[in-house]
């Protein structure tokens, strides 16, 4: 099980994962003006939950399961109320914007669409009609999953 994971592709990633985060922890500083000490224990949190995802996506190689997936559940563990490292999950994560990490995220994934292009290409008018599938399905069950709560709680 640990024979899988490669410590050297670890260690890169969490040299990438500390540049990434001293990137966003800077951009939310000049963008919000919260102070780099205040939201470095959140940042730090996120990267070990998102090493620790990285690492469970190595020593799982066949599972088709992807790390963002392991990602979500560690958050969602972290999170739950009642656990004991909960309160202070929830409050150091808390000092994070979420716009601060969509801007170096929506970077790399766009890099990521740029080195394959020719793969996208082959694809034409299809990839066109399945994205616009997705984005109406996905709009339409937030939609309605939106409005549910919503009367459940009597706001509307």
């Amino acid at each position: 099980m640990f024979a899988n994971i490669n410590v050297k592709k670890s260690f890169n990633q969490l040299i990438v994962m500390l540049m990434v985060g001293a990137m966003i922890l800077i951009g939310q500083y000049i963008s919000k003006g919260v102070a780099i000490t205040t939201a470095l224990p959140g940042m730090l949190i996120m990267i070990a939950a998102a090493m620790a995802a990285m690492i469970l996506k190595d020593m799982f190689p066949k599972s088709i399961f992807p790390a963002f997936g392991f990602a979500t559940i560690i958050g969602l563990i972290l999170s739950i109320p009642g656990n004991p490292v909960s309160d202070v999950f929830n409050e150091q994560v808390a000092n994070i914007n979420f716009m601060a990490i969509t801007t170096p995220l929506l970077a790399f994934a766009g890099i990521s669409v740029g080195n394959k292009i020719e793969e996208l290409k082959k694809m034409s008018w299809k990839i066109v009609v399945i994205s616009l599938v997705v984005f109406t399905t996905i709009f339409f069950a937030c939609a309605s999953i939106g409005h549910i709560v919503l009367k459940m709680q009597g706001v509307i």
